[in-house]
């Protein structure tokens, strides 16, 4: 979770261009990123992939009126509603965006070329059909903040007591890195999303940071065996909520449309 998904960035974006908050081309430099191009296969009424600006005018014009994001992982369907051909795609993606308003869903498929520090990228979004249902396990954003900041403060506890790299200086460091990267790369979120799930997204990162140092650095004291697996416990659902916020950020916008917030 050191960087956002590329379903988080077509969300967020997608959902901006269609409250005509950003133009078309703005918001395709942003869904792109740092990849060389990215296009959109099986499209109602498209025999071949096309590019996003023209799949997201399409989208529109099929009905879609905003984009939810998915974050599945093995026993976890987070966002998804089915059905199972569409879910097992995104299990194996393990990110997906839903389209609200048409019974529609997009999963990338990213293909890499080239060598180290020169590596060419291109995804393909799949659009399949997908359930119009509730998406599964997704939290409002008040539940998502105060799930992170429970977990964030057990986790400390846990990994502190068992010596673990991410409890400490090592953990600081990765995160004020992270910090200056996000600043000078990227807005947190695409124009029309509210503060708080701003707010909600940047603490899901840096959840994700010090669930990632956790992980990269070693086992620090925890040398026994039951010392690794109380980490391996503590680190588990911290890992979930921290993806369960994620998707809650990310849907913010329609979630508040559907309440009739906006």
């Amino acid at each position: 979770m050191l960087s956002e998904p590329r379903s988080g960035r077509l969300a967020a974006w997608g959902n901006a261009l269609l409250a005509g908050l950003v133009s078309p081309d703005d918001a395709v430099l942003a869904i792109v990123g740092e990849d060389a191009v990215h296009r959109v296969e099986g499209l109602p009424g498209e025999s071949a992939p096309v590019g996003l600006t023209l799949a997201l005018g399409r989208l529109r014009a099929l009905g879609v009126t905003g984009l939810r994001v998915a974050l599945p992982q093995p026993g976890h369907p987070l966002g998804l509603s089915g059905p199972p051909e569409f879910n097992a795609r995104a299990l194996e993606a393990e990110e997906a965006v839903i389209c609200h308003g048409a019974a529609l869903g997009l999963v990338p498929e990213v293909y890499e070329a080239g060598p180290d520090g020169d590596v060419h990228v291109e995804v393909v979004w799949h659009c399949l059909a997908v359930r119009e249902a509730p998406p599964a396990d997704v939290p409002s954003l008040g539940e998502a903040e105060r799930e992170l900041a429970e977990a964030l403060r057990d986790a400390t506890e846990v990994l502190s007591r068992l010596d673990v790299a991410a409890s400490g200086p090592v953990a600081e460091a990765a995160i004020d890195a992270y910090r200056a990267r996000a600043e000078r790369g990227r807005e947190v979120l695409a124009p029309g999303y509210p503060p708080r799930a701003v707010r909600v997204l940047e603490l899901a990162q840096r959840v994700g940071v010090l669930v990632s140092v956790a992980h990269e650095n070693g086992h620090g004291g925890a040398v026994s065996a039951g010392e690794m697996a109380a980490r391996g416990a503590a680190l588990r659902p911290v890992e979930r909520t921290a993806r369960r916020a994620q998707v809650a950020a990310y849907n913010a916008v329609v979630e508040e449309r559907e309440r009739g917030v906006r």
